[in-house]
């Protein structure tokens, strides 16, 4: 595709070399993205030229910020495809303006890399095709390490949120109506096929057996979009990942309503399954802590209460004493609300509400009995008898 240069310095001549680091920048990072000094060494490397310090000087906007040229690209292009049933005539496929968009998850300030981190980065610098199915419990950080995984590794990643109505359409692509024809625009599968990069199946199983279109994909065999008689062949790199509350056979306690069982050939096709349990204490504390820096407000000593207090409630959700939980993401929740209120009971109050009145006091209760310096040895023991209500109450 012929792409322009923008005259945004008359200062700058683009070599060819020049270029070819300007237009594989703007494929991985955005079309007249900033970027840092690490960006630019990526892409650099990806585009085999030497380290650009002709950018650095001439594009600097700030400290470690550097903004690339802006090159002029067509919206859409269209690929003549022959019709099936009249050879002479032609059907348009949209490659959508996707290939100059940055599609590398942003970096998340205070994540923690912990538990199955090291494996899946392993897989993902393999480059190799092996679908993974990530499974544990909700909030414990199964899509935010899967997108900063890509984020430490500057490669792309399409997250796809499934629900009951995601289908064939939404999946592979259909026709759409563009500046009044019809054409066909391909779906998120296919343009991460065609990128090379992974494909997050988020909440997979949200999903009906209406996902089974994916059968090929996860076989690693392409997929023909019968459509407009059109096969497509993955090119390297492309992976699929797949997070879920469950394993794929339903929620049987009913906390996850809106889960489905699985089709067993379309689990199978994973060929592997992460069990994603919550972090340990010390891991969480860091966790935690990165959130108080990150927001402002640091307090070494709530800190450590909070992360003491959500391993007493879960161990206790664990031995059946009581329904809910408290997960790493509403303890980022609660960490938040503090930064605004200044206040530890009322940013827990806040954070707690969405339980029943019951359940809202025992842990409100419990976290005075911690903060108090209560022992709290046995863990379940002190909470179930003082705090927790159980189902005979």
């Amino acid at each position: 595709m012929k792409t322009v240069m923008k005259d945004i310095d008359m200062n700058i001549k683009l070599t060819p070399r020049k270029k070819l680091f300007v237009e594989t920048a703007a494929e991985m990072f955005g079309n007249g993205s900033t970027i840092t000094k690490d960006n630019a060494r990526v892409a650099a490397e990806k585009a085999k030229v030497p380290f650009p310090t002709w950018f650095r000087k001439a594009c600097n906007v700030g400290y470690n910020q550097f903004k690339l040229p802006e090159l002029d690209i067509p919206a859409f292009m269209d690929i003549a495809l022959p019709s099936v049933n009249e050879p002479e005539m032609v059907m348009n496929l949209i490659a959508s303006n996707m290939d100059k968009q940055n599609l590398i998850p942003a970096p998340f300030e205070g994540f923690v890399p912990w538990g199955n981190y090291a494996n899946l980065k392993k897989i993902i610098k393999s480059g190799m095709f092996y679908p993974v199915f990530i499974t544990g419990l909700s909030g414990n950080g199964k899509t935010l390490m899967v997108e900063q995984l890509h984020a430490e590794l500057g490669k792309e990643l399409i997250r796809l949120n499934v629900t009951i109505e995601t289908d064939e359409d939404d999946l592979l692509g259909g026709f759409r109506l563009v500046n009044g024809e019809t054409k066909f625009v391909p779906g998120p599968v296919i343009e991460a096929m065609e990128r090379g990069c992974t494909l997050l199946l988020d909440e997979c199983d949200l999903g009906s057996n209406k996902l089974l279109a994916l059968q090929p994909v996860l076989e690693g065999k392409g997929v023909f979009l019968k459509k407009v008689n059109k096969w497509i062949t993955a090119k390297p790199g492309f992976n699929v990942m797949a997070t879920a509350n469950t394993k794929g056979k339903g929620s049987e306690d009913g906390r996850f309503i809106g889960t489905n069982i699985l089709n067993e050939a379309f689990l199978e096709r994973f060929a592997i399954t992460i069990e994603q349990p919550y972090p340990t204490a010390a891991i969480e504390k860091k966790i935690v802590m990165g959130s108080m820096k990150k927001y402002g407000e640091v307090d070494e000593e709530f800190a450590t209460n909070l992360v003491t207090w959500a391993e007493v409630i879960r161990k206790t959700f664990y031995d059946g004493g009581v329904d809910e939980i408290i997960s790493t993401r509403r303890l980022d929740h609660i960490v938040k609300a503090f930064t605004i209120f200044k206040d530890k009971m009322t940013a827990i109050e806040m954070c707690v509400a969405r339980f029943d009145d019951d359940t809202k006091e025992s842990f409100m209760d419990l976290y005075t009995k911690v903060d108090a310096g209560v022992e709290i040895d046995g863990g379940e023991e002190a909470y179930s008898e003082d705090a927790v209500p159980t189902d005979d109450d």
